[in-house]
């Protein structure tokens, strides 16, 4: 890609992490942690790499695009709004009563949503079943699974990645947001996770590692996971949780909780300061 691609896919995500902020202090209750440190990750997704049409959300050659950790559906939300999928103005009924834009996404309520999340763990079994299907069927479209390295504490996720592997699904990438925080703290004081690559290459996984924060190398990672051949392919991406608000980065507390006012004001400071020093550097 070039660099100007870059810019505007940077500047992107910067304005959804923008949306994430105002979007949850207007609900009341919600997750930033996990959403703001994905919004690079759903930026190239929704804006570079899925091959999707948000006029006809069930065309047929979709790819199929799983979050299995559900919780962090702010900044899934927020990218397909300025995709398209829906108007951005509906961002402000996040968790309000009759709102399509629940706590976890429903299938059945909102355009271009696969599947309803919501139990952790859950995720890449469905991903396998639609990876499955689609091999069956000879399809050209991939499943993409986002899951997080929390989730790696359910046992389900594991029966999953041995079927993935056995099964030989090379039209699944999960992407795993390694943010090492979880609800209740740092991942490696709740149930120590390390070394995940080399747990997911012994069940027979093609691993790569990346920065989650830098677009480019995460375009290359999933292009290479295209040209792999019998073998799913995990991206490992390593994120700061809270990413682009300097009182949320790397504080597990803000996993589970929205802004308020006077925070939010901060929080949108900040960011639209980065978005200048994106737009300055490029320039």
């Amino acid at each position: 890609m070039s660099t100007a691609q870059i810019k505007q896919l940077e500047l992107k995500a910067n304005q959804i992490r923008q949306d994430i902020i105002k979007m949850l202090l207007e609900a009341g209750s919600g997750h930033s942690a996990g959403p703001l440190g994905m919004a690079d990750v759903f930026t190239a997704l929704y804006f570079h790499i899925l091959n999707h049409d948000p006029k006809k959300p069930d065309w047929s050659e979709r790819d199929r695009l799983i979050l299995s950790n559900g919780h962090i559906c702010p900044v899934r939300y927020v990218t397909m709004a300025h995709a398209g999928y829906f108007p951005i103005s509906e961002l402000k009924t996040l968790r309000k009563l009759g709102s399509r834009l629940q706590g976890h996404p429903h299938r059945t309520t909102l355009p271009g949503m696969e599947t309803t999340s919501g139990p952790l763990g859950s995720g890449l079994s469905q991903s396998c079943c639609l990876a499955l299907a689609g091999k069956m069927d000879k399809a050209l479209w991939r499943v993409y699974c986002l899951m997080s390295d929390g989730e790696q504490d359910e046992g389900n996720t594991w029966e999953a990645a041995m079927l993935a592997a056995k099964y030989k699904l090379d039209n699944l990438t999960a992407v795993m947001d390694r943010n090492n925080i979880q609800i209740d703290g740092f991942t490696e004081d709740i149930m120590p996770l390390d070394e995940l690559r080399a747990k997911y290459e012994a069940f027979n996984w093609y691993v790569l590692e990346v920065d989650g924060h830098n677009i480019q190398m995460f375009i290359d990672a999933v292009e290479e996971a295209k040209a792999i051949h019998d073998q799913p392919t995990l991206i490992i991406a390593h994120t700061i949780p809270g990413k682009g608000v300097d009182f949320m980065e790397n504080k597990y507390e803000w996993h589970g909780k929205p802004p308020n006012k006077e925070e939010a004001k901060i929080a949108l400071t900040e960011l639209r300061t980065l978005g200048n020093k994106i737009r300055s550097e490029h320039e």
